[in-house]
């Protein structure tokens, strides 16, 4: 699978981030195992490190668990409570600029809810297939 990486922000952020996607998008749900640090390093070929404070920063946002010998878990709660934080992150810095630019632009409601429809992802997650950062 390729990935590229983003320059404006370090690789562990980016390694955070698509973990945050995966839980909201239902790729990860509660309990379900993330994929192990050698794996995802040798994929992606980073350093372990770097996957590994990636994923300490979902432990430490109470997101994840570690449980010894057995690797790193979704919490239960973890997809609600980055709800809650991501909707607020939204509202506070995304949706200003958005509104900003369709007043300048004029769109009217149906004309966004006409681009929302045509938008709309058709992408099942596959329950068989383990989910890959």
């Amino acid at each position: 699978m390729e990935f590229e990486w983003n320059d404006s922000q370090p690789i562990y952020r980016q390694i955070r981030e698509r973990v945050v996607a995966m839980i909201l998008d239902g790729a990860l749900k509660e309990g379900d195992p993330l994929p192990s640090v050698r794996n995802v390093a040798a994929e992606y070929r980073v350093n372990p490190l770097t996957v590994l404070k990636g994923y300490q920063e979902l432990v430490d946002e109470g997101l994840v668990e570690t449980r010894r010998g057995r690797g790193m878990f979704i919490n239960v709660g973890a997809r609600h409570l980055l709800l809650q934080g991501e909707r607020k992150k939204f509202l506070a810095e995304e949706w200003p600029r958005v509104y900003a630019t369709i007043l300048r632009l004029g769109l009217t409601p149906q004309e966004l809810l006409d681009a929302a429809e045509s938008q709309r992802p058709v992408n099942p997650v596959d329950e068989k297939e383990e989910p890959k950062l």
